[in-house]
């Protein structure tokens, strides 16, 4: 099974000469944290003097530029989609040797440029992010609105927005336990704004199977588990409304385990921690106390690389992929966190790291015989 992948500058492919130019091309995608591009040209000199690439108007600031990966006779991704912000330009004498750095940031980027002060009034958490993604011409995420916050009253108080407005909707994003980021649609200029929590009981994208002796669609994994986190919050706030105080303390995240074995489960012993918040009331302060103990609730990472071809597709961000063959504490549905795409002609490489809330069940009693088993 082969890959290829398609490479727009402003809203238009490039020709195939251009790809001649390409000696690297990577990409970063983050559930949290911005989308970001490397892409590494060869230069030349031409006749009158002038190098390759440096003053092509489809490499100047702000210039859209998006990568589109296909892999056989699947449909095609959109995996990455913004604007140039960067040249590093390497030179040697002789030119064969130089080359020009472009970097570029996701859509996001926009959002990022003017800090404002603005006053949201009766309107949800998610409806305010709805309505930020379409102001930059953005489709609103389909679960945006799924779980979403009261609406922000003036009998209660309203939410301020100080800052721009991308940092606006990651601090909304974090204080409610949702991720936050603008994703490549189908194609090009087709980009989606997500203000959502994880979908983590999604049928799984692909399966991993590093331990299938007849079909191994990956090599190396490195499975880690940390403990070191908080399972249960006690949050206390004095009311905003009246002369008392609100509690929302918690051992919930509002996230549903992927496996037996949550957190404060497994590790068998509860750490605590202490938050205090502005908030109206219990159910609101209560949502703060969860938020953060869905942040802190990702205590198993898996890191590994893997062929686009081997694995007949493309994995994205926000997405589910399962783990098969390892045993039955690792073995399961992660979510993906990150995903680092290397792209050339002959392979899509894709360097990721998943996490999840849970491990698989406790260990049966033995009797006798070494610890451990083998592999389910």
């Amino acid at each position: 099974m082969t890959s290829s992948f398609e490479l727009w500058l402003q809203g238009t492919p490039v020709d195939a000469a251009f790809y001649d130019l390409i000696t690297n091309l990577e990409i970063e995608e983050h559930a949290d944290l911005p989308g970001v591009l490397h892409l590494r040209l060869g230069l030349a000199r031409s006749a009158d003097g002038e190098l390759t690439a440096i003053n092509d108007p489809g490499l100047q600031p702000m210039a859209t530029i998006a990568v589109v990966a296909t892999v056989a006779d699947t449909a095609p991704q959109c995996i990455f989609d913004g604007y140039i912000l960067s040249h590093k330009l390497h030179l040697e004498t002789g030119v064969t040797a130089s080359h020009l750095e472009v970097q570029a940031q996701d859509a996001s980027w926009p959002m990022s440029l003017e800090e404002k002060t603005r006053e949201w009034a009766e309107v949800t958490d998610g409806a305010v992010a709805n309505t930020v993604f379409g102001e930059y011409g953005m489709t609103p995420g389909p679960d945006n609105l799924t779980d979403d916050s009261p609406a922000h009253t003036e009998d209660g108080h309203t939410l301020m927005q100080r800052d721009s407005d991308w940092q606006f909707l990651r601090r909304l994003a974090r204080r409610t336990g949702r991720l936050c980021r603008v994703a490549g649609g189908a194609a090009p200029q087709q980009r989606l704004g997500i203000f959502a929590a994880p979908l983590l009981a999604a049928e799984p994208a692909f399966v991993l199977k590093p331990n299938d002796l007849a079909a191994p669609n990956i090599g190396a994994l490195d499975i880690e588990w940390d403990i070191a986190r908080p399972a249960k919050a006690i949050a206390r706030q004095a009311r905003l409304t009246e002369d008392s105080t609100a509690s929302g303390d918690t051992q919930e995240s509002g996230l549903a385990p992927m496996d037996a074995r949550a957190l404060a489960t497994f590790a068998g012993q509860t750490m605590t921690t202490i938050l205090t918040s502005p908030a109206d009331d219990d159910e609101a302060l209560r949502a703060r106390a969860a938020a953060l103990l869905r942040e802190a609730g990702w205590f198993v990472r898996l890191t590994g690389e893997v062929d686009a071809a081997a694995l007949h597709g493309v994995l994205r961000v926000g997405g589910t992929v399962g783990l098969a063959g390892v045993g039955s504490v690792h073995s399961g549905n992660y979510l993906v966190w990150s995903v680092h795409h290397r792209l050339d002609d002959q392979s899509h490489k894709m360097k990721f790291v998943l996490v999840r809330n849970a491990v698989g069940p406790a260990p049966a009693a033995v009797t006798g015989g070494p610890p451990g088993g083998g592999l389910s």
